[in-house]
Order: structure tokens, then C-alpha cells, then sequence
């Protein structure tokens, strides 16, 4: 193989794993909304077990799949901090915005008590359709639509599309790495304020 055509393999090797985690997110999304919302349904599902161990487990692989879906959902959209990604592929344009909002929701189970404080779960949970509007709507409006015709959807697609309005992409780009980056100090600083809090042995006088 010639070295452009090594090249031009790795390349499209690229576009297709990025063009897929695009399409996956979607998914990911509505997956992510759909276990939190069910949170009521799972709380009272609990009830139905005549053995405490079944309960604490029910709950316990809940919780575990609905967060560890919602942390897929913001290391699928870290393709949406690089700019050349998002002017390359043909992709959501506020998808780093929706990438944030899941960030701080992760933020705010960190550091609260998550579903013990229902205040602040509902708070994830507007988070949470916040970024699934932000993601989904220019991924079917825009991404999706590429291929409608009509004077109002020409003007509309290259609007949503990333890689059609790089004038939009790219500051969204760099502010949503921003806020990312931010929120990052943010959860550093809560753990290693934890940790700096002496705690006193087990079985000490203190």
C-alpha cells in the first residue's frame, strides 16, 4: 500500500468510529433520561421483595447501569472538544454543550447525596433532558436531514450541522471545553478537599 492510501484508510477508519459514536449517543441519551426518569418505578419496585437482599441489590444494579450509562454518555461527547472533529464530521452543533450538562450532573452526584436529596436529583434529571434536547433535536433536524429538500430546510440543516456552520461549531467548541474544564477543577477540588479531612481511626479516643 502506498503511504496515501495507508492514509486515506486510517482516515476513513476515523470517520467511521466518530460517525458512529455520533449515532450511538443518541441512544445513549434517551437511555440515560429514560433510568433516571424511572427512578419512582424503581423506588417502588423495591417494596415487592419479600428479602431485604433482593431489594438493596435491585437498587444497587440500578443505580450502577444508570450512572455508568450517563459517564458513557460524557466520554462518547469528548469528540466534541476537538476541533477538528467537530469541523470535520457532520455532527450535532450544540453536542459539546449537551456533553457539559451531563458533566454536571455527574458533578452534582459527586457532590451531594444524590437520590437521598430529591432537590438536586431533579436538577440531574433537567440537566440530563437539557442535554438530550441539545444533542437529539440538531441530530435529527440537522445531521438527519441532510438529505430533505425545501427552501426552509436548506436554510435550517446547515445551521444544526457542525461541519455546515464551523462560524458556530468552533466557539461552542472551545466554550463547551471550557465549562468541561471548569467543572473538572470543580471535582478535583472536592476530592481532594475530602481527603484532606482527617477522619479519626476506627476504635481511636478522638
Amino acid at each position: 500500500m502506498t503511504p496515501d492510501q495507508v492514509t486515506g484508510f486510517f482516515g476513513a477508519g476515523e470517520s467511521f468510529v466518530e460517525g458512529t459514536i455520533g449515532a450511538a449517543l443518541v441512544v445513549l441519551w434517551l437511555v440515560a433520561l429514560g433510568l433516571h426518569l424511572a427512578r419512582p418505578y424503581m423506588a417502588s419496585t423495591t417494596g415487592k421483595f419479600t428479602l431485604r437482599l433482593g431489594a438493596d441489590l435491585w437498587w444497587i444494579i440500578y443505580v450502577a447501569i444508570r450512572d455508568v450509562v450517563l459517564l458513557q454518555v460524557f466520554l462518547g461527547s469528548f469528540i466534541f472538544f476537538y476541533p477538528d472533529v467537530v469541523t470535520g464530521q457532520d455532527l450535532p452543533v450544540t453536542g459539546g454543550l449537551a456533553a457539559v450538562a451531563a458533566f454536571a450532573a455527574l458533578l452534582l452526584k459527586l457532590t451531594t447525596k444524590g437520590d437521598a436529596d430529591l432537590r438536586w436529583f431533579r436538577v440531574q434529571v433537567l440537566l440530563i433532558a437539557l442535554g438530550a434536547v441539545l444533542y437529539i433535536g440538531p441530530y435529527f433536524l440537522g445531521v438527519q436531514a441532510t438529505q430533505l429538500t425545501g427552501q426552509h430546510i436548506t436554510k435550517l440543516v446547515p445551521a444544526l450541522v457542525s461541519s455546515q456552520n464551523p462560524g458556530l461549531a468552533l466557539p461552542l467548541c472551545y466554550l463547551s471545553a471550557a465549562l468541561a474544564g471548569i467543572l473538572g477543577i470543580v471535582a478535583v477540588a472536592f476530592n481532594l478537599r475530602l481527603t484532606s479531612v482527617r477522619r479519626p481511626m476506627p476504635g481511636s479516643e478522638e
